[in-house]
């Protein structure tokens, strides 16, 4: 009997572009489908509920806050099958490591987050998952001055662009960022 291979799926693209939605959905289809799901989200996501991934529509499902990538290998049940990570990006390298690891024991990993920083450059280990995942979903929101659609993350500060040399990690909502397409996306000092 042949052993069988997971998959990894990963779920980018800018702020408000509907990535936490589509996990949920994805989780939801494979609860019906009476798979063992776990979700993982990282710690620091205090935006709204603390063990639980919650879109900005509202949508939610329960999740494992952790502090590391090694947090979830030491909770992650043995009779699991879909292993789902919000907000990847602000996870540490051996995310990687991890995911692979759990693809090549037969697990599906659903990985949500953001390709780039608010400057506009790769964020954290998305990139390498990106090109290391047999699905790829780059979803898009709705700029918030022109109305196209965006793919960059605008973070604000007292109302204007934040300046290239400040803090990349900054968790916030959107009280401190908005959605831009290339065009109207502003990064003072790059």
């Amino acid at each position: 009997m042949s052993k069988s291979i997971g998959s990894v799926e990963v779920i980018t693209g800018s702020m408000f572009c509907g990535k936490t939605d589509e996990m949920i959905r994805r989780l939801r289809r494979a609860t019906i489908a009476k798979q063992k799901v776990q979700v993982f989200k990282p710690a620091i996501d205090i935006r709204y509920e603390h063990d639980k991934v919650v879109s900005h529509a509202g949508n939610q499902f329960d999740a494992v806050p952790i502090n590391s990538s090694e947090d979830i290998r030491q909770n992650l049940a043995d009779d699991t099958t879909v292993v789902a990570i919000d907000e990847a990006q602000f996870i540490d390298e051996g995310i990687v490591d991890l995911v692979n690891e759990l693809a090549d024991k037969g697990l599906r990993v659903i990985v949500g987050g953001l390709d780039l920083d608010f400057r506009g450059e790769p964020f954290g280990s998305m990139p390498v998952l990106i090109s290391q995942a047999e699905e790829v979903s780059k979803l898009h929101a709705i700029c918030m001055v022109c109305g196209k659609d965006a793919s960059r993350t605008q973070r604000l500060v007292n109302g204007e662009p934040a300046r290239y040399d400040d803090p990349v990690v900054i968790v916030g909502a959107d009280e401190l960022y908005e959605a831009r397409c290339r065009e109207c996306h502003q990064v003072p000092g790059k």
